[in-house]
């Protein structure tokens, strides 16, 4: 996960996109943010994890930032202090507290297991959005609700030879319920209107602070240029312009053409993705366990995203990792990036 997912704009009087065009880029979105969890999972063997996610989040919010904000209206949507401020603060809970926790937590978990505990993202904003905003859910949310994080906790329990690192396993829950967090806030801050511009600005603040996060425990004396693998840099080469930049142009024009029901899917599309790949690839442990724990969790995600259909201009419920970062609500990722 755009910026502001208040890319997402009433569509009703945009002429229909070829079914060909959408499918493709739902295919994109769904592979591209489903394997950067692989693709952190790889990067992180051999480059520090925060101060890897603050260069990717740097270069990808750069070349963002200086392709969007020559285009649209510069002079009445000049971003500002304000503008910077919000950016900063859905920066550090999407970054930091979101994809910052995931980085470190795929130390210790599996990739597939961390994509499917971080698609209860749409479970955090839901609860989120009933405690504190005091919003009212359907039934068929509340039942959402209940069901995920049933699978949550099947999911994470002590099983046979295969157990979830508890210390793993409450990272990311923690940086799902960051991500849902910034993504709620981001509807409300006063944000670029242009939506790519939003998106770079919240990248480039986010990677500013994950990498102070870095600097100050001592990553920086933990770097070994000598020692970086072939495939760890290529891993983040992959999560900048394919991860981030391909995928979230992908998003964001699905964002603006097709209903909510249809762009909202890949929150529970990309968990699938993520554990067949951590399967075939890495050779990660898939159990009869995680079977059944998974499609109970991305049940429950497809009962929120149902029973929860933004509205126009509102940010998609849930998304990916950071790259899924590219956006706030967004990356909705986890609007995503």
């Amino acid at each position: 996960m755009s910026s502001n997912d208040a890319a997402a704009r009433p569509h009703l009087d945009r002429p229909s996109p070829q079914p060909l065009l959408v499918w493709s880029a739902l295919g994109t979105v769904y592979v591209v943010w489903g394997s950067t969890y692989l693709a952190i999972r790889v990067a992180i063997e051999t480059l520090p994890p925060l101060l890897m996610a603050s260069v990717r989040f740097l270069v990808a919010g750069g070349i963002l930032y200086a392709f969007a904000i020559r285009r649209g209206d510069r002079e009445g949507d000049a971003p500002g202090w304000p503008q910077w401020r919000s950016a900063a603060i859905v920066g550090t809970l999407l970054f930091l507290g979101g994809n910052g926790g995931v980085v470190i937590a795929e130390k210790r978990v599996p990739s597939g297991i961390a994509a499917l505990i971080v698609a209860t993202v749409p479970l955090w904003m839901a609860l989120i959005a009933f405690v504190v905003l005091r919003e009212r859910l359907p039934a068929l949310a509340v039942a959402g609700l209940v069901v995920g994080f049933a699978g949550t906790a099947l999911l994470v329990r002590p099983s046979g030879g295969h157990e979830v690192d508890a210390v793993g396993a409450l990272l990311l829950l923690g940086a799902a319920a960051s991500w849902a967090t910034g993504s709620l806030y981001a509807r409300r801050a006063p944000l670029p209107r242009r939506s790519l511009v939003g998106a770079a600005m919240q990248l480039l603040c986010g990677g500013v602070v994950v990498g102070v996060a870095g600097l100050m425990g001592g990553e920086l004396g933990r770097v070994h240029v000598d020692a970086f693998s072939r495939s760890s840099l290529l891993a983040l080469a992959y999560l900048i312009f394919v991860g981030a930049l391909v995928g979230f142009t992908a998003y964001a024009w699905l964002v603006q053409v097709v209903p909510a029901p249809i762009f909202s899917t890949y929150a529970y599309v990309n968990p699938v993705v993520a554990v067949i790949l951590g399967w075939a690839f890495v050779d990660e442990p898939v159990t009869p366990l995680t079977i059944v724990a998974g499609a109970v969790i991305v049940a429950a995600v497809a009962m929120i995203v149902t029973a929860r259909r933004p509205e126009p201009g509102e940010p998609a419920a849930g998304a990916p990792p950071l790259d899924e970062a590219v956006s706030p609500a967004g990356f909705e990722p986890p609007e995503r990036d």
